[in-house]
């Protein structure tokens, strides 16, 4: 008489187990990627509403120094200098057709000047995911993975869904995660046979596998980036980081405003 194998024992609940730890150690680690990618535009948006017009600022007046210089002088090297530094500050065509969603009326947003007329700035909201956040966005990441599809509609289907998924954690949107979460649960099921228990465990192996190997390229690629860099440099309080680099920006316009004052007084 053969003697039963316990549940527990099973290959493929020895599988099941890793696969589970895997899937785990991946969903924290796209969660912290898709929480400093948000981070990440958020600060690039306040950098650029805060420091944006000082650097438009000490480009003009470079040019402005640069041409004062080659008037004075007429040196053919100067006049070269002063040119190539008015075209740094000359506006490229469709600049505004670019950025219309941040332009007021008179084409300049209210935040855009803020800094350089000492009023204060909007800062774009933080994402802080809730506990209930984390949570939905889990367990709706570990239901809808695409390499659970059968075929190429059902991986589209998984696909767009999961694309509204990360949009709503982006925004840090409990109530539409628990709609969401609602409406996989009323989706249809995928037509076809299923895959024997052992296919389908393997196949997520390798998914979580390949997952893994982008969310590390694109954690690279942001921690690399100018704004990831300096959102690395304080983590804690990077507002403070953008007051400190506007101190700096500011005393060097002034510094620019006294040369420019002493070669055209």
């Amino acid at each position: 008489m053969s003697q039963e194998i316990p549940e527990d024992e099973r290959p493929e609940a020895r599988l099941e187990r890793a696969v589970r730890a895997a899937e785990q150690a991946l969903i924290e680690f796209e969660i912290a990627v898709e929480t400093f990618r948000v981070e990440v535009e958020n600060f690039s948006r306040l950098h650029h509403q805060k420091l944006g017009p000082m650097y438009t600022r000490l480009d003009e007046l470079d040019a402005l120094i640069a041409e004062a210089r080659a008037a004075r002088t007429g040196d053919p090297e100067d006049l070269r200098r002063a040119q190539e530094a008015r075209a740094l500050v000359m506006p490229m065509p469709g600049v505004e057709e670019l950025f219309h969603d941040w332009l007021g009326s008179d084409g300049i947003d209210d935040d855009a000047g803020a800094m350089l007329t000492e009023r204060p700035v909007r800062p774009p909201e933080r994402v802080r995911p809730t506990e209930e956040v984390r949570k939905l966005y889990r367990e709706l990441v570990r239901q809808a993975h695409p390499d659970l599809a059968q075929d190429e509609s059902e991986r589209a289907r998984r696909d767009a869904f999961i694309a509204r998924v990360n949009a709503a954690y982006g925004r840090g949107d409990a109530a539409l995660l628990r709609e969401l979460a609602e409406e996989w649960a009323a989706g249809p099921e995928p037509e076809g046979a299923r895959p024997t228990e052992a296919e389908e465990l393997y196949a997520r192996l390798e998914w979580l596998a390949q997952r893994k190997e982008l969310l590390t390229a694109v954690a690279a690629e942001l921690e690399e980036s100018a704004i990831g860099a300096m959102l690395r440099m304080a983590p804690d309080d990077p507002d403070r980081l953008l007051e400190e680099i506007a101190e700096q920006l500011l005393a060097q316009v002034a510094e620019r405003e006294s040369e420019l004052a002493g070669l055209v007084g």
